[in-house]
């Protein structure tokens, strides 16, 4: 027997920020089980107190979401970006910061490694590049504006040891990131299909919103991907997952093969028309 709370509570999270349970309920089930039996609710009533309640999306965001990450995550792509990417729009906008978005950064580590890289690279001055990073998720947020890892945390498993001995000083148990990286960063809380809220991050060179594409459908996909299109800047440069593919999507981007990785670039203008002639 199909329950109808359960089913429309599925459909609530995929309005307000796509993941789709519609097709996985029992998944659904299992993950807020524990929740709705602290409240001591149905689904259906639940779904209500949604909505009399808005604080509580972040406590269920913090249920759903997977922060699975560490430092130097796929770092192809990283190096990419730092030793390939970033000098070449350095040469072509040298008077102004370049800007990058670590969309969904989770619990920091993909845009500490950036910061990290950046400064290691020796090729921009203090306050040349800025980094943003946001998350829908306010509990991996609080933790990677802390900037603290736990000595025996899983996200230390692939950093090279220069780069881990350079940038992070012990602290209770732990590791702090220098405060010459976290000064490089700034973060904060952003639904990505918030599209008011998205559009006022202003423009961005490079974005990075790696692992999150998989856990969206076709539709989704799409919204977000012209979302993060409008956000780049003119031959700006988009990074996803190795899993996740937009090539055939005609979004706006053309996909760039490296030796080790890909990733895609804005289409300029130019582009666009070449490709409307050819077809």
């Amino acid at each position: 027997m199909q329950d109808n709370g359960l089913l429309t509570l599925s459909q609530m999270i995929y309005d307000y920020c796509g993941l789709k349970y519609m097709d996985r309920l029992s998944t659904l089930k299992d993950k807020i089980s524990k929740r709705l039996n602290e409240l001591g609710t149905s689904h259906l009533e639940y779904c209500r107190f949604l909505k009399t309640s808005p604080n509580e999306w972040d406590v269920l965001m913090e249920i759903l979401t997977i922060n699975e990450t560490y430092f130097y995550r796929e770092e192809n792509q990283l190096n990419e970006c730092c030793s390939i990417v970033l000098p070449k729009l350095r040469e072509k906008n040298f008077n102004k910061p370049l800007r990058i978005w670590s969309a969904a950064c989770s619990t920091g580590e993909e845009a500490f490694t950036l910061a990290m890289l950046i400064q290691e690279s020796g090729k921009f001055p203090q306050g040349s590049v800025e980094i943003v990073g946001t998350d829908i998720n306010k509990k991996v947020l609080q933790k990677a504006e802390k900037g603290w890892y736990h000595n025996g945390s899983f996200a230390f498993r692939r950093i090279p040891q220069n780069l881990f001995k350079k940038y992070f000083e012990e602290e209770n148990n732990g590791y702090k990131v220098k405060s010459s990286i976290q000064n490089m960063i700034k973060f904060q809380y952003l639904n990505l299909l918030d599209q008011t809220k998205v559009s006022q991050l202003g423009k961005f060179d490079v974005i990075f919103c790696r692992n999150v594409l998989i856990y969206f459908d076709q539709e989704t996909t799409k919204r977000v991907i012209k979302s993060l299109h409008q956000n780049l800047s003119p031959d700006g440069f988009l990074f996803l997952g190795h899993a996740e593919s937009i090539t055939d999507m005609a979004l706006g981007f053309q996909k760039v093969d490296s030796d080790k990785t890909f990733y895609y670039r804005k289409e300029s203008v130019h582009d666009e028309k070449v490709r409307y002639i050819s077809s």
